[in-house]
């Protein structure tokens, strides 16, 4: 039940995207939302269980160096393109 949004296969192997009436029906009408944001505490409360030397424990103490620059870039490829 741990990727019960994802896709299905098909009888001939083929992928298909679950429809909206077919979640529900697994959900049992419970709230969606409710649901997803549950199954998101119950991951944050076992990665917080987990040894500090884990890399999962790690990449959540990790600290970026520097930022990523904010705004639009000064030429993009298009321009580039554009001018040849």
């Amino acid at each position: 039940m741990w990727n019960i949004f994802g896709p299905t296969r098909t009888d001939d192997g083929y992928w298909r995207i679950k429809i909206n009436q077919e979640i529900n029906e697994i959900l049992k009408g419970q709230n969606i939302i409710g649901f997803v944001k549950k199954r998101g505490l119950n991951w944050l409360g076992h990665v917080e269980r987990m040894a500090e030397d884990n890399i999962v424990q790690k990449i959540k103490r990790w600290k970026p160096v520097s930022k990523r620059p904010t705004g639009r870039p000064k030429t993009r490829w298009e321009d580039d393109f554009w001018k040849i």
